[in-house]
């Protein structure tokens, strides 16, 4: 590795190695596949959006292609479960063997004077044991299911549900209840958070607030390969200040090594085992919420792309469209997609198709690529077609590729 100072695409090629990407797919992913990617990126972030596909099965399909989301059922909802969902990146499905080092959170939240919270407990003192009574009895439970169990026993508890599910996500902040995996609806179903995580987990002792920080902090730089302090500190939403501490102390047991990054602004650091490929090509579609492209301005210093979500933006005003797809190419996003998938007509519907400035002199190459990955996504959500719309700046090109 260079010694403090790493070119622009040296690091954009640390960063894409960090991320799973650039390594041949497995002719027929498993398992041991799914585990390792776990492994790498630690965390897979979830999104009720599903236009096309949930959030959180995209980031496997980008970096190992076709593969059964039963694999990510099976490690979210049985046990022993390798992921749980929690409050990482936003809410999402993180490797258990990281839930020691979230207690952290679980007793800011504990700790947090949630006044909400605070009132209806104190006009119901035995809310909370009257759900985790029911849970136990009855759990895996939905929000829908806890109220509905009352209605069926024909028991009046004295309060609404808005009430009820304030309490409840309170009982699953805290840690009391852990969500043991969600229905065809993608409501959480609620359990016991003994009954979810696995043994070895429950039994591991807490450790510091420190010490639990160096271990987020730690995974973020595995993960993003080469990263300044946001990006860091945004992996697992820390504060900036606790982050920064915690590089400290990584880099003062030679985790992290202090980098220039050349024609990057700001302080980066690079984990102590983070592999420089000669080279490296790309090809993958990722969601908005896919760990590549967590930190927004990372991608646009690092990777010289302007990515924001238009999900909340009138549809006059929105310039690319309701849920946009980058296509990595090479090092950096080539292309960006408005991707729908209509399950009724069997068509994966691109409803425009945009080409990123760099890439002008390479829009047969980008289209012929990106056509490619589109069928085999098609293919993997159980769609026969492709069809691609006339708008963007690649669609063009697109269209016959496709």
């Amino acid at each position: 590795m260079p010694g403090r100072r790493l070119s622009h695409a040296q690091a954009r090629r640390i960063a894409l190695a960090a991320q799973g990407f650039g390594r041949p797919r497995p002719a027929v992913p498993t398992m041991r596949h799914v585990q390792a990617e776990i492994d790498r990126v630690a965390q897979f972030q979830i999104d009720s959006v599903n236009v096309a596909v949930r959030a959180h099965l995209m980031p496997l399909f980008a970096r190992l292609g076709p593969y059964d989301p039963g694999l990510v059922e099976r490690a979210w909802s049985w046990a022993p479960r390798r992921v749980f969902e929690y409050w990482g990146h936003a809410a999402s499905l993180i490797d258990v063997r990281l839930e020691p080092a979230l207690r952290v959170r679980k007793r800011a939240w504990a700790a947090d004077d949630n006044r909400r919270v605070i009132e209806i407990l104190g006009r119901h003192p035995d809310l909370a044991d009257r759900i985790l009574a029911d849970v136990a009895a009855h759990g895996p439970l939905t929000p829908r299911q806890v109220e509905h169990d009352e209605v069926r026993q024909k028991v009046h508890w004295g309060w609404n549900w808005s009430e009820a599910k304030y309490v409840l996500e309170h009982l699953f902040n805290v840690g009391t209840l852990s969500v043991a995996g969600r229905n065809p609806t993608f409501e959480r179903r609620y359990d016991i958070t003994e009954r979810v995580l696995p043994p070895a987990v429950l039994a591991t002792p807490d450790p510091s607030d420190a010490d639990a920080r160096d271990i987020l902090v730690a995974r973020a730089a595995r993960a993003l390969g080469v990263a300044d302090l946001t990006a860091l500190a945004e992996y697992f939403y820390l504060g900036q200040a606790s982050a920064l501490a915690a590089v400290g102390r990584l880099q003062a047991r030679g985790l992290l090594e202090p980098v220039e990054v050349v024609g990057v602004p700001g302080r980066h650091w690079l984990w102590h085992e983070a592999r420089l490929p000669r080279s490296l090509h790309a090809q993958a579609l990722v969601s908005p919420f896919d760990s590549s492209v967590f930190e927004r301005k990372r991608l646009e210093k690092l990777f010289g792309t302007y990515f924001r979500i238009e999900i909340y933006v009138p549809e006059p005003q929105r310039q690319y469209g309701y849920y946009v797809y980058l296509f990595w190419f090479g090092d950096r996003p080539a292309a960006r997609v408005d991707l729908k998938a209509d399950r009724a007509a069997g068509v994966l519907r691109v409803q425009s198709a945009w080409l990123e400035d760099w890439a002008g002199d390479r829009a047969g190459d980008v289209a012929g690529a990106l056509a490619s990955e589109l069928h085999l996504m098609a293919g993997w959500l159980g769609l026969s077609e492709v069809a691609v719309a006339p708008r963007g700046t690649l669609a063009a090109r697109l269209a016959p590729a496709v």
